[in-house]
């Protein structure tokens, strides 16, 4: 798109009605001055450079037959998580979300939740596939706040959500494996001798109790065993010494690794030959920070999310390379998108770790932040001009990876037709930049339907409304991911049978009409 189809395209798409008073455009002369055509115009061009491909396919149609060649998916992953799959308490409310993944929706990928402490609620009692809790009709039997109180709001068993992915030949990336947020309070509980307790209570060491909740903290939560007691270690735990809390407490610390190791031997024995690719260690950079180095010989760490055992990303990589199919894609995923991300990625590589993507999370949980986006701010997150984009991409590509965008969360500034408008084009346009990067393989939004997600997530980050009606900010995206970037053609076949033809890298189908009349096909990929 050039830029003076660019600007036709946001005369249409910023119009707002009257009523609203708005006038032409929702967004600011600050924000189109970054947003300028000659950026629009470096956009197209990397995206006709990195995302298409020329490609020759012989057909056994004569010479001058006019063949059609249709793209049936892309290559490019654009997906977003299916946590409430079958939860949205009306059947109509889950047929419109399951419609948005597969041919005819947005999505060609889907995250499915593995959250351990939610699909092993104790040791060995596995929620793989499903119970009454898991249907729709428990479901919808449930007013809306109950369901989102319920302990498996956001958490289906991932056997039933694979099966229709598998059905709609979606591909599926299994999120998590490993973090401290999702270990179980069991692990403590069960696995750690009385006599050591002690010694952590002597400590000042919060015990990790399945009475501990979360606690809720403005735009954001708190990190590892939530609540109180995680404030009583965060003032205590960079004072303590992980080798003298080994010496006293050894068993525990021999447990911990043992059972993450068998956390990742349970989900790949039953999961790993059909998921495509798994974020095997989320948000560890943060911890990393800490130790500066991914191999250190502890028995713990003295983790932000409570104790782990010690060099808990490098063997939890580690295991996942032995426990997972070779095709499987190994994935380290985080919202620290800086260079202590960096530093660990290359760190974990040069001590025998496979890591096959990297995974880089972009969330504005603050919906005034996508206000002052609009109006020309670039301090929000790593999103707030191309350059700036482009610049965190091509630190995390100096890991050698293809880069996965891996939760996106671009909240509206409110719920007003102003606001999701703006939404809309903000997301068109951050879209547009990730998708234009060579070493940008994928792109996955998080909650895609208004006031789905957890505490402290924005009620306004969503493609669709909380009743299933679809977005400006829908519509925007498949405007991009099912017209302006999909290519269908009418093209004549040479003398040779060949047609030749440039299009966006993916699956096509070309067909033509037969000496007999009838329809013939050949189905090619474009790479």
């Amino acid at each position: 798109m050039d830029s003076r189809s660019f600007a036709a395209f946001a005369a249409l798409v910023l119009a707002v009605p009257a009523a609203c008073g708005a006038g032409r455009s929702v967004m600011s002369d600050a924000y189109w001055a970054i947003w300028n055509d000659a950026e629009q115009a470096r956009i197209d061009a990397d995206i006709e450079r990195n995302r298409k491909a020329d490609a020759t396919v012989r057909v056994a149609a004569p010479s001058g037959t006019v063949v059609k060649v249709e793209q049936l998916d892309h290559a490019f992953r654009f997906g977003a998580h299916i946590f409430n799959f079958n939860q949205l308490g009306k059947s109509a409310y889950n047929a419109a979300y399951k419609a948005s993944y597969g041919r005819g929706g947005l999505f060609n990928q889907a995250t499915v939740s593995f959250y351990w402490i939610d699909h092993e609620p104790t040791p060995g009692a596995f929620r793989f596939g499903g119970d009454y809790r898991d249907t729709e009709r428990y479901w919808n039997s449930l007013t809306r706040d109950e369901a989102m109180a319920d302990r498996f709001w956001r958490r289906p068993a991932p056997g039933p959500v694979v099966d229709f992915l598998k059905a709609k030949d979606v591909a599926i990336h299994g999120h998590i494996l490993i973090w401290g947020n999702a270990k179980p309070y069991w692990i403590y509980d069960w696995y750690c001798p009385e006599s050591e307790k002690r010694v952590f209570d002597a400590l000042g060491i919060p015990r990790h109790s399945s009475s501990l909740g979360w606690e809720p903290c403005g735009q954001n939560w708190n990190m590892g065993f939530m609540g109180k007691q995680a404030r009583v270690w965060r003032s205590r735990y960079t004072t303590l010494d992980e080798r003298a809390l080994e010496r006293e407490a050894p068993v525990y610390a021999r447990n911990l690794r043992r059972i993450f190791q068998k956390r990742v031997a349970d989900v790949a024995a039953r999961f790993g030959e059909v998921v495509d690719s798994w974020d095997v260690v989320n948000e560890s950079a943060i911890d990393f920070a800490r130790y500066r180095q991914s191999r250190t010989g502890l028995g713990y760490w003295f983790s932000v999310y409570g104790l782990m055992p010690g060099d808990y990303p490098l063997h939890a990589l580690l295991d996942a390379k032995a426990a997972l199919p070779s095709e499987a894609k190994l994935v380290i995923n985080d919202y620290s998108i800086n260079t202590n991300f960096l530093a660990q990625v290359r760190d974990l590589e040069r001590e025998g770790a496979r890591i096959d993507l990297v995974g880089c999370q972009m969330h504005i949980f603050n919906t005034n932040d996508s206000l002052r986006l609009s109006r020309g701010a670039t301090d929000v997150n790593w999103v707030g001009s191309p350059t700036i984009i482009r610049d965190r991409l091509d630190m995390m590509a100096k890991t050698g990876k293809a880069l996965h965008v891996s939760e996106v969360t671009i909240a509206a500034p409110g719920t007003d037709a102003v606001s999701r408008e703006i939404q809309a084009v903000l997301t068109r346009n951050i879209y547009r930049v990730w998708f234009s990067h060579p070493k940008t393989m994928g792109i996955t939004w998080w909650n895609t339907v208004d006031g789905a997600g957890v505490a402290g997530e924005p009620l306004v980050s969503g493609l669709f409304t909380r009743d299933l009606e679809k977005k400006p900010v829908y519509e925007a995206l498949d405007a991009l991911i099912n017209r302006e970037w999909r290519t269908n053609l009418d093209v004549t076949a040479g003398a040779d049978g060949t047609v030749a033809f440039r299009g966006f890298r993916g699956r096509y189908r070309l067909s033509w009409t037969g000496k007999d009349g009838q329809t013939e096909t050949v189905l090619a990929d474009v790479k």
